[in-house]
């Protein structure tokens, strides 16, 4: 599979809600660049077009992080189908089997984000998987799933476990693989698996240093409780999405090329 290059695309040729997706996806795969949560040409990271229940957007495969643009974003069906992209774009085989499974299955989710960091497939393969350690983990209480590895992600017969596994939950811990997760918005969906990664980047930190402390049980439950009705708002995520965005045109503007 090739590598492709940006093709300027007007965003008059696109519908404006088309178009913000575009930019905000690109803007995702920009501040996963920043944060060093690559891996290469591989991952992925997907936004439903608005008014679609089975076409998204997601990477040109072959291209880095910091090469994504809203123009150079791929838009494909549940199947596979290239619908728009530039001239010889492909997409990763995993990509469009759990991005595919996961926009099938939950209508309601805009954007799904896939990590491989050294933290979150270490907490993976850890028995325990995440434990309550910081303010980041108990955030997330109740709210994770867990799917066994299965191996390379290429298969359909997979789609049934790992949307199974999901659930109506915002994550998932990808055992020995990584870590997922999704949201109503592409803000929303950054912003969870910035808490995913630093609840695992945390823990890491923590047993590196002997015996741990854990958060009470029932301090771990009313976080939990408390977080289920944030879950009701429709604005989490937008100011941290909002700043990072900020500092993206400040830093790294050609997202919205």
């Amino acid at each position: 599979m090739s590598a492709t290059s940006a093709i300027p695309i007007r965003p008059s040729a696109i519908e404006p809600a088309e178009w913000r997706a575009r930019v905000e996806l690109a803007a995702a795969y920009r501040m996963l660049h920043h944060w060093g949560w690559t891996a290469l040409i591989y991952n992925h990271v997907t936004a439903r077009v608005p008014g679609t229940h089975d076409q998204f957007l997601i990477n040109s495969y072959g291209l880095l992080y910091d090469e994504i643009a809203a123009s150079n974003l791929v838009k494909i069906d549940l199947t596979g189908n290239v619908l728009a992209g530039p001239p010889g774009a492909e997409v990763n085989l995993a990509g469009l089997v759990i991005h595919s499974a996961v926009h099938a299955a939950r209508p309601e989710i805009a954007c799904v984000v896939h990590t491989h960091t050294p933290a979150g497939v270490g907490v993976s393969a850890m028995a325990e998987g995440l434990m309550p350690l910081s303010l980041e983990s108990t955030l997330l209480a109740r709210r994770l799933g867990y799917h066994e590895f299965e191996g390379i992600t290429v298969e359909d017969d997979e789609k049934p476990r790992l949307v199974a596994a999901l659930g109506d939950r915002i994550g998932l811990i990808l055992r020995n693989h990584g870590l997922l997760a999704v949201g109503r918005s592409v803000a929303e969906a950054v912003t969870r698996i910035w808490v995913m990664e630093r609840a695992c980047e945390m823990q890491v930190a923590a047993l590196s240093g002997g015996p741990v402390h854990r958060v009470a049980p029932e301090v771990e439950s009313r976080i939990a409780d408390q977080m289920a009705k944030f879950d009701k708002r429709s604005d989490d995520g937008d100011r941290a999405f909002a700043a990072m965005l900020r500092w993206l045109d400040r830093n790294d503007p050609g997202y919205k090329d």
